[in-house]
């Protein structure tokens, strides 16, 4: 019985830069499973080599001996699944496509292919609707393309080289990577579109584990979710952000308050009026950078919330969901109290402030100070100055700098910005017997 149980889980976080990419394996007495989580990056350290992806998916060949197990793409970021694109044979994710022949594929719900567009989850008799879906993510995902080329080529006055900075990264990060997403379509053996609640038997590839799914919630689980969805998704995106798309690509569109007018420009308008005229347009850049904001948020509450148990021990990979996503799963008691023992959490969306919901952190038992015993694990791969602002009114950088210091005081943690430039990945020990 001992020898389907795993004694000791191996965590290899790598170094991405701004991205995740974990290796699990899973040691038995005579034999052991590799789980990968993600592999993607929107920023490799300056120090990395030119093929340091390609690199990577080597290295997991070798460390799993040829053969990946699970294959989890918590959701469709960049930051999370570049690396699986592929390439004629020679790139990173024709490595792990080799890897992941015999695999189980983990994804969330929301990209289940066969999906109606409209669809509140995944019920057995959404089977239409696979091209309008698919045209829909794109267009979503192409927006974001257009309006970060647009504004690049032609930034408005009144939007700020850091608010730009981070328009283009989150728009770059929220661009489909066809060649990904198709790869993960078609990998492995099975494929799993997971939501909140599923019950995912995995024993006969993980023995003696259990695995939660504890989100993305559907639409039908959540009234929230369900009103965002009619309100963003059927309003913000195929109208507003289509029109102003549109707008931009044809240049149409005008950054100046009177177009023609001899005072056009802020600059030349009576002096009384420069004030009002610099807010009006700041607000138009707000605007700009606020729609590209709610589809990456929109996208980090795909994210799928994954719970590890074996032997006791409780280890948490949430990717990057955000506290729409965590809601569900934390009003709920029963899964607090689940969640209060957990002894390794993979630190959300990179360290942000709004992924690690101070709800779910308070609840953390076993987090505090470097006596105390059993103290949890954290694990965060992030890279400074990627995404965010620490101004003192955005208060956004990631990773967040109040957060950090409470896993730095309350947690082991194990963080990729810390790493010497040159170290590939670390690797976590815990023991499980």
């Amino acid at each position: 019985m001992a020898a389907r149980r795993p004694s000791e889980v191996v965590i290899f976080t790598y170094q991405v830069g701004f991205g995740d990419c974990f290796l699990l394996r899973f040691v038995y007495a005579s034999m052991a499973r590799h789980v990968l989580i993600d592999f993607g990056t929107m920023g490799l350290p300056e120090s990395a080599e030119s093929g340091h992806m390609l690199r990577i998916a080597n290295d997991i060949a070798d460390k799993c001996g040829g053969k990946l197990d699970i294959v989890v793409a918590t959701h469709r970021h960049a930051d999370h699944i570049s690396g699986f694109a592929t390439n004629n044979g020679t790139a990173s994710g024709d490595i792990i496509a080799s890897l992941a022949k015999d695999a189980v594929v983990l994804q969330p719900w929301t990209e289940a292919p066969d999906l109606a567009v409209d669809a509140v989850g995944p019920l057995p008799d959404d089977h239409q609707g696979f091209a309008a879906r698919r045209a829909s993510l794109a267009a979503m995902q192409g927006f974001a393309a257009e309006l970060v080329a647009a504004l690049a080529a032609k930034p408005p006055r009144g939007l700020s080289k850091a608010a730009l900075d981070q328009l283009a990264f989150i728009g770059r990060d929220n661009i489909a990577n066809l060649s990904a997403v198709e790869n993960l379509m078609a990998m492995g053996k099975q494929r799993i579109y997971a939501y909140h609640g599923l019950a995912v038997d995995l024993r006969n590839v993980l023995p003696g584990i259990k695995l939660r799914v504890l989100g993305p919630p559907t639409l039908k689980q959540t009234a929230t979710i369900r009103k965002q969805r009619a309100s963003d998704a059927d309003e913000f995106w195929q109208l507003a952000p289509q029109r102003l798309a549109a707008e931009a690509a044809l240049g149409t569109g005008s950054d100046e308050l009177f177009p023609g007018h001899p005072y056009a420009r802020a600059t030349r308008l009576p002096m009384e009026a420069r004030w009002f005229a610099r807010r009006v347009e700041a607000a138009a850049g707000d605007q700009k950078l606020a729609l590209v904001r709610v589809l990456d948020k929109a996208m980090n509450n795909t994210s799928l919330i994954l719970l590890f148990e074996a032997r006791g021990k409780k280890l948490l990979f949430p990717g990057d969901a955000q506290i729409e996503n965590w809601n569900f799963a934390l009003a709920q008691p029963d899964i607090k109290a689940l969640l209060a023992g957990v002894d390794l959490y993979k630190v959300g969306h990179h360290g942000s402030r709004n992924a690690t919901p101070m709800s779910l952190w308070n609840g953390f038992a076993n987090r505090g100070g470097r006596t105390k015993k059993g103290r949890m694990t954290s694990l965060l791969s992030t890279m400074p100055g990627k995404h965010g602002s620490a101004d003192e009114g955005a208060r956004s950088e990631v990773p967040r700098t109040t957060l950090l210091k409470a896993l730095t005081d309350d947690t082991h943690l194990h963080s990729t910005h810390t790493l010497p430039p040159d170290t590939l990945f670390e690797e976590v020990r815990i023991k499980l017997a």
